[in-house]
């Protein structure tokens, strides 16, 4: 039925095969795809032009503190969880210059960056994921302000999300809300069931990418297996949140001892911070060039574990890692509902999976909660 293209919001069925197809109308309109591949021993996001660079057939495991591949007994595409990568470091770079200072003729000529804005298309975004973006677009867009390359990326950007079936064991979207299930802010959404993809078509963008693609009108039995599949991912969240009486519980409890014995554990390293979704910390620096001749101002990730980012003239306002974990976890369950209207966290687990000294944002909630308020 390649010859008639299917209407928003249908539920199609295409051949795994066929994804290719849509990758290249995709690549044919401008895009530059950005998706899942095997990386340095982790599944990673990074330009991809072939299904083929997809991780088919391989899966993680992952535990507080501990990230693994390993291959599965099938060929699936998106057979497992997040990866360290977010979509954020495309959407809001991790280093992106702002102006160059040159030094001319006895005088300083400032030129504003202006660098092209990238065509993103975004494979395999997880619902967890999908709303992290929706949470950065309150920050950066609907705030009282609009960070205006954020904004370029963001109105370029094509995403293809995949429900999620598999979760891992950091995993607590289910707690939050935000998954596994997506729901809205997609041109396509997949859910891969054996041997095919079932498609949900969100957008006229997305409706289009699938010109010349062989699909077929989805049925019962496909609808079917996608729903129980997805029933099931809910019941089999590796971690699990109580999210009632937030933020008042962290408001209620910022002397309670947990706080102490985290921070004896926490080394204050940021890597919570550096693979979150929705953290965007950042700060600015200068470099010149070794003849002083020429000057760059650069936007940069920052991350309030940093000491030097509580620094204040007179001193520090959060001189220990007590101070700094308590202001992380505050933040995102809590006070990040007094900016934004939203809790900061997505129940994606990378935290949890990416800190070294196994740190459970979940346990340090329960503990609290369970020993009271103090």
């Amino acid at each position: 039925m390649a010859d008639i293209t299917p209407k928003i919001g249908a539920y199609i069925s295409i051949a795994k095969t066929s994804l290719q197809a849509v990758f290249d109308n995709l690549k044919a309109a401008g895009f530059t795809l950005i998706g899942p591949t095997l990386g340095d021993s982790a599944i990673e996001c990074a330009e991809i032009t072939q299904t083929t660079d997809l991780p088919i057939g391989w899966t993680q495991v992952q535990e507080a503190g501990t990230y693994r591949l390993q291959r599965r007994s099938d060929q699936a595409y998106f057979g497992y969880a997040v990866g360290p990568h977010s979509w954020k470091r495309y959407l809001y770079p991790p280093t992106l210059k702002l102006y160059t200072v040159d030094h001319q003729n006895g005088g300083f000529t400032v030129t504003p960056a202006t660098p092209a804005t990238p065509q993103y298309a975004f494979i395999g975004v997880r619902p967890c994921d999908m709303h992290a973006i929706a949470i950065q677009d309150r920050v950066f867009l609907h705030n009282g302000f609009q960070e205006t390359d954020y904004k370029a990326r963001r109105q370029r950007a094509f995403i293809l999300a995949v429900n999620c079936t598999e979760p891992g064991s950091t995993c607590f979207c289910a707690s939050m809300g935000t998954g596994p299930q997506i729901e809205t802010g997609f041109d396509l959404a997949l859910t891969e069931i054996p041997e095919i993809f079932l498609l949900e078509i969100g957008s006229e963008l997305g409706r289009e990418m699938l010109t010349g693609v062989d699909w077929w009108h989805a049925g019962a039995f496909e609808l079917q297996t996608a729903r129980q599949a997805l029933t099931a991912a809910r019941s089999h969240m590796g971690r699990q949140l109580d999210i009632s009486a937030l933020p008042n519980l962290l408001y209620q409890n910022l002397e309670h001892p947990r706080w102490d014995q985290v921070a004896n554990r926490c080394l204050s390293c940021a890597n919570c911070t550096q693979v979150c979704p929705t953290c965007f910390c950042s700060d600015v620096k200068d470099v010149s060039d070794l003849q002083n001749q020429q000057a760059e101002r650069v936007r940069v990730w920052d991350s309030c574990f940093n000491l030097d980012f509580s620094h204040v003239h007179g001193g520090n306002i959060r001189p220990t890692n007590r101070a700094r974990y308590r202001q992380w976890l505050t933040h995102k369950l809590a006070s990040w509902v007094d900016q934004f209207g939203t809790l900061g966290c997505v129940g994606c687990g990378r935290c949890i999976t990416w800190c070294p000294a196994s740190i459970d944002l979940t346990e340090e909630i329960s503990a609290i909660r369970e020993e009271g308020t103090r």
